[in-house]
Formats: structure tokens, sequence, C-alpha cells
């Protein structure tokens, strides 16, 4: 007789699920003849009590009971073209070392109920990092994991950013793709935990952060696992005030699957085609193969995918890997799949932040269902790529003219109708991976990213970046001046970590460049005008190198000019529109970061007197001292 169906009901997740005196099992598998589930709790028998039944929609379900948080399982499935086990696509957590069994487990976490809130959209700063690469002490044998990541959330908080992304962290069976070549959904990758021998340091170390923050402590137990890891870091994200974004990637998967991955999950005969491996449409992507969007249980894995995060791991949001992809490659059902996407996130959790990464840059994708599809921000590539090429033209060994007209026109993205609609930042994980794009400080002076060229144009297009409209986000080292492109590869490139022993040992340099962008970033939260909605561009000057635009809080006010200059000498007497006429105090200066403090920083005294001489569409002006290569900002 086939296992019970006690505890089952048309709500049952799937997957397995702990319930009072064993567990409930659900597996979509519509081409299998016969379902089992083994594991620890019945001695992996494959007989008439391990086997599942099967309802008219071809999902297999039972009730075993004795099963226990931390036993392993596998389903056996018997298919038309082979039959063998098959690891649970909804598994929550994968045995050491992969490919191993499933792991049941259960939802109980020691979570800290601070109060901490989710923050608005327009208050978003990111801060993006890879796990495995952010902090990486125990090399050669492993790169970082989420307790390396937590020991420095300090760090990262007093950065002054709202949000860090990780890059994506759902198990991937390949050892290096950044991530994004995942294969098991719902588990967190097996190499970002700490082994149950090593727990106990990490465990001290991220108690002594609790109880700097009165927090009650972890015990050792509450950690075992990637799942509580993983878990660990976002609650002390959220004791530090950081949201956590998390990287999907719900348009592929991936590259590398195996016998027991959700690929032929219903093990259909192989000469099918990939429309036989269940899950995925014959379209490929990255190695990988697209899903197939036309399916109702394929959106409904996705879907449920995203909600398990939000709920069980308490997210704030996510970062879409290449919506394009699903748009186009999951045609005709790719746009639908999305709006039903944001539809259900948008009921579970509101202020959740949904990101998309769309390219070509599509307005479409944040307007609201029943046309868009319902995205509360997109990546924007306009600023990062107009930056990028005003800062590698003046890294030329003259004074040529400078595009600051294409830069002032890329502030605002065509098409958008709100500032936190788009996100957008000179670098990122894409962008700067090794064998690609320089890092900005490398750009402005490829020859000697640490010469005073690199320093200050750095401090300039870091200074646009994060005075200009959107949401900005930052690359990991981007703040202590990396000049080095990244890679996950650790062991053929560890040369290419981030350069923390420099920052440890009080490198000069990177401790001002690190200075530099705190006050930045601080300077947001001071002044609310550089979050509101407010864009004028008051001035773009190609041959004095000169981009000057004002930001203020429509019907507030709280006006503040932006001024960047990118002549390596000093321009005196300049003279500015401003929005209003009197004193303007001068509450930003890169120049003060060069050798901090600066003894012989150029500048404006620390504040202006704005005149009744119109110019640049305002009746007021000011003459100002522009440092060089250099980036001021005044408010009242």
């Amino acid at each position: 007789m086939p296992a019970s169906l006690a505890h089952i009901h048309p709500g049952t997740p799937m997957g397995a699920n702990l319930v009072a005196d064993g567990a409930t099992f659900r597996l979509w598998a519509p081409g299998a003849l016969a379902v089992y589930v083994t594991g620890d709790f019945n001695d992996r028998r494959r007989d008439d009590a391990s086997l599942l039944s099967r309802d008219a929609n071809g999902h297999w379900r039972g009730f075993i009971p004795g099963v226990r948080d931390r036993d392993r399982y596998l389903y056996h499935v018997v298919g038309t073209g082979s039959e063998g086990p098959k690891r649970d696509p909804y598994a929550r957590e994968l045995e050491v070392p992969y490919p191993g069994e499933c792991v049941v487990r259960s939802s109980d976490f020691p979570w800290h109920e601070t109060g901490y809130v989710t923050p608005r959209f327009h208050d978003f700063v990111i801060y993006q990092l890879h796990v495995g690469t952010f902090h990486a002490p125990r090399l050669p044998r492993q790169g970082g994991t989420f307790l390396d990541v937590a020991r420095l959330l300090p760090y990262i908080a007093e950065l002054g950013v709202t949000a860090i992304q990780l890059l994506p962290i759902q198990e991937f069976q390949t050892r290096f793709s950044q991530g994004y070549n995942g294969t098991d959904y719902f588990s967190p990758e097996m190499d970002f935990a700490v082994g149950d021998a090593d727990l106990a340091p990490y465990v001290a170390a991220l108690n002594q952060l609790l109880d700097a923050r009165q927090q009650r402590p972890y015990q050792v137990a509450e950690l075992r696992g990637e799942m509580n890891q993983l878990k660990a870091l976002i609650d002390l994200c959220h004791v530090h005030g950081l949201a956590v974004i998390l990287d999907v990637v719900y348009n592929h998967a991936g590259g590398d699957f195996g016998d027991q991955s959700m690929y032929f999950l219903d093990r259909q005969p192989v000469a099918g085609g990939h429309r036989n491996s269940l899950y995925f449409s014959d379209r490929g992507h990255a190695g990988g193969l697209v899903f197939d969007f036309g399916k109702p249980e394929v959106r409904d894995f996705l879907i449920q995918n995203a909600r398990f995060f939000l709920d069980e791991y308490r997210v704030d949001g996510f970062r879409y890997d290449q919506v394009s992809v699903i748009d186009h490659d999951g045609a005709p059902h790719g746009w639908s799949f999305c709006q039903d996407l944001t539809a259900t996130l948008d009921h579970i959790r509101p202020g959740a932040l949904n990101l998309a990464e769309y390219w070509n840059v599509n307005p479409w994708i944040v307007r609201a269902r029943p046309q868009g599809a319902g995205f509360d921000t997109t990546l924007s590539d306009g600023l990062r790529i107009a930056l990028r090429e005003v800062i590698g033209n003046a890294s030329q060994p003259d004074e040529r003219p400078l595009p600051m007209s294409r830069l002032a026109a890329s502030l605002w993205p065509e098409g958008f109708d709100a500032s936190w609609q788009f996100v957008q930042g000179p670098e990122n994980h894409d962008i700067v991976f090794a064998g690609r794009e320089l890092r900005i400080a490398r750009l402005a002076q490829p020859d000697d990213p640490r010469s005073w060229y690199a320093r200050s144009r750095t401090r300039v297009a870091n200074g646009i970046s994060l005075t200009a409209p959107g949401i900005p986000m930052l690359f990991m080292g981007q703040e202590f001046l990396e000049d080095k492109q990244w890679s996950d590869d650790l062991e053929s490139q560890p040369q290419l970590l981030l350069h923390w022993a420099g920052l440890a040992s009080g490198d000069r340099q990177m401790l001002d460049h690190l200075r530099c962008m705190r006050e930045l970033i601080a300077l947001r939260w001071r002044f609310s005008g550089l979050r509101g909605e407010g864009l004028r561009v008051v001035h773009a000057d190609d041959g004095n190198r000169v981009l000057a635009f004002h930001r203020w809080v429509v019907g507030q006010g709280d006006d503040v000019l932006v001024v960047a200059h990118l002549g390596n000498f000093n321009r005196f007497g300049y003279r500015i529109g401003f929005p209003g006429g009197g004193r303007w105090r001068e509450v930003f200066n890169s120049d003060v970061y060069e050798n901090w403090v600066n003894p012989g920083v150029a500048g404006n005294g620390g504040a202006v007197h704005a005149e009744p001489w119109a110019l640049h569409g305002f009746g007021f002006s000011a003459s100002l001292l522009l440092p060089a290569n250099s980036i001021l900002v005044f408010a009242r």
C-alpha cells in the first residue's frame, strides 16, 4: 500500500516539509511511472511504504512517519527512459560534499526581532559582493563563507550603504560561475558554509557583534549547516540596519546538471530533446537551459522560490538576472511570467525591492501591470557608460575636450518617471570581472592606479554616481580604491582577491578614499535633495571639462548644486548659475581627501555668495574656484 496521505491537502507545499510525527513529500513528475522516497528514516528501502501516490496533474505525494530534522533523503524515480535517484528540486539543504543527498530541514531559527524595516525605494544604496571572494581567510582550501561576510558587517554598515546585494547563493554544481549556473534553487551554496568542526570560533566572533548591539548570543548548534548560516548573515544584517538583496537567476539553470538533478527529472527518454527535461525549453543561455515558462508548474516553481526566500529567509528584495532573456528566449510566455512574479511578491511583501536586469534598458519593465512587467527598478547602463568614457578620456595626456554633455544627458535615462526606478554605478560584477573592463582607478590612470590623477578622477566618478538620480550601487572594493579586476577562480587567480591586507595595514591612499566614500554616502542622508526627484542640468562644458547639475525634493526644495571638474589644473573665477541668491555652503569638496586632511586644499573657503547675475537659466550665479579633478557640492 502506498505511503499515507495523512496531512496532505491541496495547499501542501512542494518538497519535504516536517509535520507532526513525520514529513509530507510532494514532487512534480508527470512522466514518471513510480516515485519512492528513500532516506535515513526508512533505511532507504523502496517498498509500498515509501511509494508516493500520483494525482491527475502529475504530482506525487505522501506522508512518511518518523522523519526528523536533518534526516537525509532522495527520490527514486522510475521513468520511461531510465530509473534512479533524483534530488528534490525543493530541497532546502544538501549534504556535503556535492552531490549528496537532500536534507530535511525545519524552519526554526532564533531570529532577533529588532523591528528592522526595509528601506523605502529612494533610500537604497546598494553594496554588491560575492560571498566566496569578498573575504577569503581560508585560502587555498576554501574561499569566503556566509559567516565571513557576517563578521565584516560593521565595516559595511559604517560605510553608510543601506543594503548588500549577494551575487547568486543558490547551489551551483560548477565550481566557478559567479553563481549564475545554479542547479538547486532552494538550497544555499554549500561552499559558502562553515563545517561543524570550524564553527565555534565563528560563533564566538558573531556573538561579539551581537553583544555590541545588546542582542542575545547564538548557540553553536543553531548555526549548523548552510541554511542557518545564511539566515544568520541576514539576521545580522538586519541587526546592523542593512537590507539584503539576493541575486536570483530565473532565466536559466544548469551548465552541468548531473544525473540526480532536476534535468530530466521524471526520467523521460533523453532522445526526446530538452523539452523532455520537464523544466526546460530547447533554448540555451550562458551554458545552461532556459526555463519553459509556458508550463504552469515551472512558473510556480520559480515564484514559490522567491516567496520562500521572502518568508523563510526574510530577505528584502531580489535582483533578477537577465530578465531580457526571460522575455525574449521565453517568448511568448516570459513577459506574463514576470507579471505573475511581481504581482505575487507585491502582494506578499509590498515593500520588498524587485530589481530587474534588462538589456537593452526597457522602461516598460518598471511600469505597472497589465502593460508593464511591474518591477520596482531596473539596472541602467547610461551613466556607467558615460562616466567610464569621460574618465577614460581624461586619462589621456592632454587637455582634450571631454563628453560632459553626453554625461549630462545620461543622468536621467529616458522613459523613467521616478529616480528610484533605475539603478546605476560605474562598476559591477559583470563589467570588472577578469578579462573585461578596467576598474575605475586603473581606467583613470592605466599605468599608475595609485597616482594623484587616478585617485582624484576616481573621486569624481564616485562622487557623480552618488549625487546623481537613481539608486547608487557600489561593487566590493570600490570604496577603498581597489584597482584589480576580480574573479571567483580562487585557485588560479587568487591575486585578484580584494586587497584587505592593505586596508588592515593602514594604507594611506586606501584609507583616504574610504573616508571620501563614507562622506559622499553620508551626504545623501544629510541632504534630502540628493534623494529627491528633482534634476536640472545647469551647465555642461566639454572644452572646460565641467558639469553642474541641480538636485531637489519636488514641492519642498532642499536644493543642492553639484559641480564636477575634470581639468588637471585649478580653475579660478568660473561662474555657475545658482537656483537662489545669498550664501551657499560648500558642504563637500573632494580635494579635501587628498592626503587627509589636505593642507593644500583648493576650494571656496566653505561658502560662496550667489549674486543677482543671471546665468544658466537662473537669476543668480556665483564665481567658483574649481579644484583640479574635483567634485563640489553646495547647499543652503
